[in-house]
């Protein structure tokens, strides 16, 4: 018995020395950044940023990247719509890696670290632990733990927090909102979608840290950082490993929202200015605008006060997108409306007032593409006052 549990020891020792091996690095390995340029969805318009792990010796090159979905998860949809659904870091050969966006046509740029022999381990052996199935999971928050800001905290983390970010010359101050904006077209739905679900919490100006939720500003902050007491470069090498390939883009105005949506503000203007010369009044379309805007606003508050996401609360796209006009339908149906109707129509032009000085004096900024409508739902508005007090 003895015996027995003498070898079971000796065979564990084995094998924790053969594995603790396997995982060395030699001298002649390499840790860079990997920078991945947008792509043609919303969900890849803001890039990538992964570790890259090289050892020739070892025949290894593989890539390590946070952000990766977990659809195993239970209730995957209904997490992901609350802001609590775990993400997780993945492995995969940088053959791979570079396949995947080579075909979708996603530039990579490579940035080779100034590392010691031991930083390389340490950032080595943390990939390995985090990779673990007991702590692949962590909970994503798009401006504060995500796949880029991922890539400074472990950073961070394995270099004892010697290494200093410094200001690149070209950095700007802008606000949560003006850095996501930047990677998208103004004019698109992704970024009304964006500008209509998140809240005046993101115009408020982000620090030079916060910059870096965008791997593109992951890029431009390394390229200038520096590590340990001597403050040499952080990075020490960087090449463009694909380059883009331009193709021809075919206009979108006519599928815009700034265009259908002006279209159906004009539309709106002109069945609001037939009703004010012909003395009549259209109820379905003022059902169907009450019924929109309510739906939108009950929307806006369930990813307020419902959700664990940061950046959707204090939306004031509420002021236009009011839930309470789904409750209040019910007065267009009847012969004459209640004297307090006609007062909550005044209400909501206050609101769309209010809206406006939001707008202006930068509380809040909104999607571009909501103005043909907010213009047509005033003077509905104002049409809807004066012909009810005519009854």
């Amino acid at each position: 018995m003895k015996h027995n549990f003498t070898l079971f020891i000796l065979l564990f020792f084995l094998v924790d020395i053969s594995f603790a091996q396997q995982n060395q690095l030699t001298s002649q390995a390499e840790i860079s950044v990997l920078t991945v340029g947008p792509g043609n969805s919303l969900n890849d318009a803001f890039g990538h940023s992964a570790f890259r792990i090289r050892d020739t010796n070892n025949g290894l090159d593989v890539v390590y990247g946070y952000g990766e979905y977990d659809f195993d998860a239970p209730n995957f949809y209904l997490k992901f719509a609350q802001g609590k659904l775990n993400y997780l870091i993945n492995k995969t050969d940088f053959k791979r890696f570079y396949q995947v966006y080579n075909y979708y046509n996603r530039s990579i740029k490579e940035q080779v670290l100034n590392l010691s022999q031991s930083q390389k381990q340490n950032l080595y052996d943390y990939l390995i632990n985090n990779y673990k199935p007991e702590n692949r999971r962590y909970l994503y928050e798009f401006f504060y733990d995500n796949c880029a800001t991922k890539i400074k905290d472990v950073i961070n983390i394995t270099s004892n927090n010697t290494t200093t970010f410094n200001t690149p010359n070209n950095f700007k101050d802008a606000t949560f909102r003006t850095l996501i904006q930047n990677n998208l077209n103004r004019n698109s739905w992704g970024s009304l979608g964006i500008d209509l679900a998140l809240g005046s919490v993101i115009d408020k100006k982000a620090t030079p840290e916060n910059h870096m939720f965008l791997p593109k500003n992951i890029y431009s902050f390394f390229e200038n950082a520096t590590i340990g007491d001597s403050k040499k470069p952080l990075v020490k090498l960087n090449q463009t490993i694909y380059s883009k390939k331009e193709t021809p883009i075919a206009s979108q105005f006519l599928l815009s929202p700034l265009f259908i949506l002006g279209v159906i503000g004009l539309l709106i203007i002109y069945i609001t200015y037939n009703d004010s010369k012909k003395g009549k009044h259209t109820k379905w379309l003022d059902i169907a605008l009450f019924s929109i805007t309510g739906l939108i606003g009950v929307f806006i508050l369930l990813l307020w006060f419902a959700t664990d996401h940061t950046g959707t609360h204090q939306n004031y796209n509420l002021l236009w997108a009011f839930a309470l006009n789904i409750l209040v339908i019910g007065q267009f149906f009847r012969k004459e409306v209640s004297a307090w109707f006609v007062k909550y129509i005044k209400l909501l032009i206050i609101f769309l007032c209010l809206l406006t000085l939001h707008w202006l004096i930068g509380v809040q900024v909104f999607a571009i593409g909501l103005t043909p409508l907010l213009i047509a739902l005033f003077f509905r508005y104002i049409f809807l006052v004066k012909h009810f007090n005519k009854q």
